[in-house]
């Protein structure tokens, strides 16, 4: 059957686990007692950013390319990524003894840069997000003759990333509600399907970054249709116009579509790497996101996709101090006061007095509203909470401090 017709079902889903069996780990779900409290009953964290290369990717990659004819894995296999989907395609086509090219934004995380090229594939950049990648890997297909690898729209792809489905319903049998990050919808689709195939009493919920949410434009409209804009820390997900073969699966399969803001995913990387010791990037935290913004929205047992891990460490530390802020523990303020001696000594004291820990500190002196005795002080401050801010803000207004401006995101 040609490809563009193929169809993805439940049998080419248990096709695709039988192909992956001994490529891909089988990993436990993680409890999230945390998260249960909000939720008011049992939910599951499913690890894939602890799979094989750092994500659910290889699932999908390594199906598609062991379904190639010798011809075409002769011809090597192209793809476009910010990363994950880079990392599925280059240990699959290594596995398989088959050559990759890889097309990367221009901003792509250097770890995920590193892991790509460790794993023998060859990689290039264009433009800046995936959709411009992708114009250059099917370029590249067209001049060349390599198989494209597309990250989620072909049936392949599908059915691999559809074996996490068959897993969760095997690990989490009295499964209510599962919620999935979605970019182009390449996993959202193929996990709806296996698990509604399954019980299709089970809600399925896929989650979007707010800033770039192509989905929910899309189902209004019955069709895929393109973003002008995205801007988001989860680049994982920040994917302009749904696929096509996924699109149609997420319509009939999907219950509902919901986005996270940058707060909220900022805020849900955070809590999982300090209460679930789990190391997650930003688009594979977008589905636990959606579960604390909103915990009564889904009925348990939940079970939790933590798509990726794959994370540039400095990157990483920005996204825990916008974490720490969102959640009021991390404040950033400015107080002028007088430039004489002990003016700074006294204001670090009287904060530490209140149990709140200084971080940085900043001096400015040259600002057009300073007179020539005054000095703007910024500081750092991390805190126990948002109540802790205001409690912090009062006494040093009572002190006498004039506290100017604060940080936007502690606010």
């Amino acid at each position: 059957m040609p490809e563009s017709v193929r169809p993805v079902t439940l049998a080419s889903i248990e096709a695709a686990a039988v192909n992956l069996d001994g490529v891909i780990r089988s990993l436990p779900l993680a409890g999230a007692q945390w998260l249960e409290r909000l939720v008011g009953g049992e939910v599951r964290l499913v690890t894939e950013n602890l799979q094989r290369a750092g994500s659910f990717k290889i699932r999908g990659a390594y199906h598609r390319i062991s379904r190639l004819t010798d011809a075409e894995r002769a011809r090597g296999v192209v793809a476009a990524s910010a990363g994950n989907h880079a990392q599925g395609v280059a240990v699959a086509a290594q596995l398989l003894g088959v050559h990759a090219t890889v097309f990367m934004p221009e901003g792509a995380t250097i770890p995920k840069v590193q892991a790509t090229l460790g794993y023998g594939a060859d990689v290039r950049f264009h433009g800046d997000s995936i959709d411009q990648a992708l114009e250059a890997a099917l370029e590249f297909s067209r001049e060349t003759g390599a198989v494209l690898i597309h990250p989620f729209d072909h049936a392949d792809v599908i059915s691999g990333q559809g074996t996490l489905g068959l897993e969760i319903m095997a690990k989490l049998p009295g499964v209510r509600t599962v919620v999935v990050c979605t970019g182009g919808g390449g996993l959202l689709a193929g996990v709806a399907l296996a698990v509604k195939s399954i019980d299709p009493m089970v809600r399925v919920v896929g989650v979007q970054a707010e800033a770039a949410a192509a989905y929910p434009p899309s189902l209004a409209a019955g069709h895929p249709v393109r973003l002008s804009s995205m801007a988001t820390m989860a680049d994982g997900i920040a994917v302009g116009r749904p696929g096509d073969v996924p699109f149609a699966l997420v319509q009939e399969y999907v219950d509902e579509i919901v986005t996270v803001s940058e707060e909220q995913i900022s805020r849900a990387v955070l809590l999982l790497l300090e209460r679930a010791k789990l190391v997650v990037e930003p688009a594979g935290a977008a589905a636990a996101a959606a579960v604390l913004a909103n915990p009564q929205a889904f009925e348990p047992p939940v079970a939790v996709v933590l798509s990726g891990g794959n994370v540039d460490s400095l990157v990483l530390l920005r996204i825990i101090r916008y974490g720490l802020a969102s959640a009021g523990r991390y404040l950033t303020l400015t107080v002028r006061m007088p430039d004489r001696p002990g003016s700074l000594a006294r204001l670090l004291n009287d904060i530490q007095a209140m149990h709140a820990n200084v971080v940085d500190v900043e001096h400015n002196r040259v600002d057009a509203g300073l007179r020539v005795d005054e000095v703007d002080i910024v500081v750092h401050v991390e805190t126990r909470g948002p109540e802790h801010c205001e409690t912090l803000l009062a006494n040093l207004a009572d002190g006498g401090y004039r506290v100017l401006s604060l940080d936007p995101q502690a606010s």
